[in-house]
């Protein structure tokens, strides 16, 4: 029984709940959703009369660009709904059930703004072209109007809808998903529902409910007795269906027998959640989320209101205080891990993979802050990106730099770092450094911000706007000479070499002789100011003989085994100097490592494949979920300071530092995809699991037992607790899986965040896909509690 803490209430709740919940609203049921006219679809959605919406339902021949061959213009059309924009097939007999839903647009960008279009659309005028790109992996869709105005009405008609779908609340989220779902469900298309079109909505939506319960509820709904549901039949139906009876059990434990919550009953749930408990705050929430306006002019929550809260952001487990900036930005840079990307041009393996531009623009919208640039010798003295001495696909080095330039500072306005490794001739060389200078301009950091040769690393907050280069310098006594040369090779050709040798992290070692030298060239040279790359020769030397602007690179296994063999130098390493962690350069899949015991080390630059969905980007994607997503966040006080004796294998606590014992009730779960859209009986098991990822004593797995033919609204309402000494560096992942007894479980969903960031009390946990897009309307219903725990 789900109750709140030790509270006295004036009647007695229900055992069990009933199966409809009281005052349900239309917008809980789906308000008739199987017949749902156009027409009041966008009055709801605040577009009835938009002129640009009007061309969208009307339609328009587009031309899909896609390489040199001229394609045949093909019908697209935003469906009834909304939200849904449906095309025509290129084969005739195919299977009309080709749409994308709004809600998987990014954005969508005007004119030649995309590979594709400047590659392609030049048979086209640039101004009747327009790309959609979408979340995800999905490749930008390239399209190019009749007319311009009609490309016009499309990008801001687009725009319009995305804007609208991003304000929806959860509830309206789920009254368009359960729209389509019936509609789907409804195979004669008369507006009303059999029995047969009734389970097969239940196994659409993810639950194979038994026959005979299923008959009852349907025969309860069917007033009109006819063996047919007709639109306020199916709205019933959907009511009950879609009820939370562990929602109205908390709703009645505070509110009693009058099944009103006042703005004092609500102060003591925000009391219990480890809210702001005050009355001023209460009334705030009911005029923000009560539907009922009468009970709203009273200062009363209806169950409706209660449940629309508990859906919204308020009522996430992510603390919505570090959705913004609230950490102190003017550290310097070696205090932060910095959000940043391996092999940033490639979007797959980087054997054969493809590179694009567009890997750089996905990267930088994520809130990516350091990407790589792999730099080769190319055709008509053009120096190209590619991953040398693999069968992956050029890419102009300027035309990274365009675009680079393009969205560099569109999600984040932190300093961007170009990870630069060469490969190319001096000539070549010097023209990279002149693209850099002439397309980025002043966001190009070429001095330091004091004049003077740097002795520091400056802060994000100074850096703001800036763009600063990662590579190797040539020595000051070089003078004004226009080029000279400097003994070294890439990181990644060194690192065999690195992995084989024997080295003693305590002791200084003699300078290892490259297999090639590499001559750099002074103008390149020159657009190095904070990040000058130099090589490794021991831990020692570098914590006391290297500069604070001087930075070394390490692949992962070379990071491992100094974090294994000199852990406590390599935490005051990072204390003074930049780190840059990089894959294995084997890996035919480009996999990723796992970043946490990097950052374990205090490590900054922990570079992933960001192309590589996994657990691994799900941690990197909950590290830097917080402080704006801006791809900085400044690490725990005992990793910043150089005097620390803090041991990544064997952590000893600092100042402030407490363990804390976590305990998560995993309630339930509501409306999990199905993961085989194609076959309707195929339903999942689901069961949760909860993952600690921080230093190596924290690391742990628990998981609830599996829910059998229910992806709809199972419930576990089970208790996992852990132990954690660490929290200021343990990440907390959630993961729902379909439970299989003969093969490895298939992943559902997941959601993953920092401890410190977590809310307690009753929370919903809105989950993600495998690459991380929204899996809206399906949630986790938890409760946490986070105690600290004396040292």
């Amino acid at each position: 029984m789900i109750c709140a803490r030790g509270k006295k209430k004036k009647t007695t709740r229900p055992e069990s709940p009933p199966a409809q919940p009281p005052q349900q609203s239309r917008a809980q049921a789906g308000g008739g959703l199987a017949k749902l006219s156009a027409q009041r679809t966008f009055k709801k959605l605040g577009l009835t009369d938009d002129e640009d919406i009007k061309v969208l339902l009307k339609g328009s021949l587009l031309w899909k660009i896609k390489g040199r061959q001229r394609q045949k213009q093909r019908l697209h059309r935003l469906q009834d709904d909304g939200m849904t924009i449906w095309f025509e097939t290129r084969y005739k007999r195919a299977h009309s059930k080709h749409v994308f839903s709004i809600f998987h647009i990014e954005s969508v960008r005007e004119g030649y703004q995309s590979e594709g279009l400047r590659k392609y659309g030049g048979s086209f005028p640039e101004a009747q072209c327009f790309t959609i790109v979408f979340r995800g992996k999905r490749k930008n869709l390239d399209l190019a109007a009749q007319t311009v105005e009609e490309a016009q009405r499309w990008v801001r008609g687009l725009t319009k809808l995305m804007a609208r779908a991003e304000a929806m609340s959860q509830r309206e989220k789920l009254e368009h998903w359960i729209h389509d779902i019936l509609q789907r469900a409804d195979k004669n298309k008369d507006n009303k529902m059999s029995f047969k079109e009734i389970k097969n909505m239940l196994r659409m939506i993810n639950i194979d409910m038994n026959d005979i319960y299923a008959y009852k509820l349907f025969k309860e709904c069917d007033k009109s007795n006819n063996d047919r549901l007709e639109e306020h039949e199916i709205e019933e139906f959907c009511t009950r269906l879609m009820a939370r009876p562990e929602l109205e059990a908390i709703f009645l434990s505070y509110s009693g027998e009058d099944c009103v919550l006042s703005a004092e009953e609500l102060r003591e749930f925000l009391r219990d959640q480890g809210e702001e408990a005050s009355l001023q705050r209460a009334r705030e929430i009911i005029q923000s989320y009560e539907l009922n306006e009468k009970a709203k002019l009273h200062n009363l929550m209806m169950l409706d209101g209660f449940t629309m809260y508990l859906l919204s952001s308020a009522g996430s487990i992510l603390n919505q205080a570090h959705t913004g900036i609230y950490q102190d930005m003017t550290q310097p840079l070696c205090h932060y891990f910095i959000s940043s990307s391996h092999n940033t041009y490639l979007t797959d393996n980087q054997i054969g993979g493809a590179s694009s531009t567009e890997a750089y623009i996905r990267a930088l919208m994520k809130g990516c802050r350091c990407v790589e640039l792999d730099c080769w010798e190319g055709s008509n003295g053009e120096p190209v990106i590619y991953h040398g001495h693999t069968l992956t696909s050029k890419i102009l080095f300027r035309d990274a730099i365009e675009s680079i330039r393009d969205y560099a500072f569109k999600h984040s306005p932190y300093p961007l770092i170009l990870s630069l490794e060469n490969h190319c001739g001096l000539e070549q060389q010097s023209t990279m450094a002149q693209y850099m200078k002439t397309i980025l301009g002043d966001m190009l950091l070429t001095q330091p911000l004091d004049g003077d040769s740097p002795k520091q690393l400056p802060s994000p907050e100074q850096l703001k706007w800036k763009i600063l280069v990662k590579g190797k310098k040539l020595p000051e006594d070089k003078g004004d000479s226009e080029k000279g040369s400097f003994t070294s090779s890439p990181e990644e050709e060194t690192e065999e070499d690195e992995d084989e040798r024997s080295t003693n992290s305590l002791q200084e070692i003699k300078p290892l002789q490259a297999k090639d030298a590499t001559q750099i060239s002074r103008e390149l040279s020159d657009v190095v100011v904070y990040c000058r790359s130099v090589p490794f020769q021991s831990m020692a030397r570098a914590v006391h003989h290297q500069l604070p602007t001087e930075m070394c690179s390490f692949s992962e296994r070379k990071a491992r085994k100094l974090s294994k063999e000199s852990g406590t130098l390599l935490v005051r390493y990072n204390t003074q100097h930049l780190s840059r962690i990089y894959p294995l350069g084997l890996k035919m899949n480009s996999s990723n490592y796992n970043p946490q015991e990097m950052w374990n080390s205090g490590c900054q630059l922990v570079a992933l494949n960001f192309q590589t969905p996994g657990a691994e980007m799900d941690l990197n994607d909950g590290r830097f979920l917080v402080n704006g997503r801006c791809g900085y966040v400044l690490k725990p006080a005992w990793l910043r300071h150089s005097q620390t004796n803090f041991d990544p294998e064997s952590p000893r606590r600092g100042a402030g530092q407490r363990p804390t014992a976590l305990t998560i009730k995993v309630i339930t779960a509501q409306q999990l995809p199905k993961l085989n859209e194609e076959k309707n009986s195929s339903i999942v098991d689901p069961f949760v699991r909860i993952e600690i990822h921080g230093v190596p004593v924290d690391c742990c797995k628990k998981q609830t037992e599996y829910r059998l033919n229910n992806g709809f609204n199972p419930c576990w309402n089970e208790m996992l607790t852990f132990h954690v000494r660490v929290p200021e560096l343990a990440l907390v992942r959630f993961v729902v899986e379909d439970y299989d007894t003969t093969s490895s479980n298939d992943f559902v969903g997941q959601f993953t965040l920092p401890l410190t960031s977590i809310k307690e009390g009753y929370r919903h946990i809105h989950l993600l896909s495998k690459d991380g897009t929204s899996l809206s309307p399906a949630t986790l219903f938890v409760h946490v509690k986070c105690k600290k725990l004396s040292k």
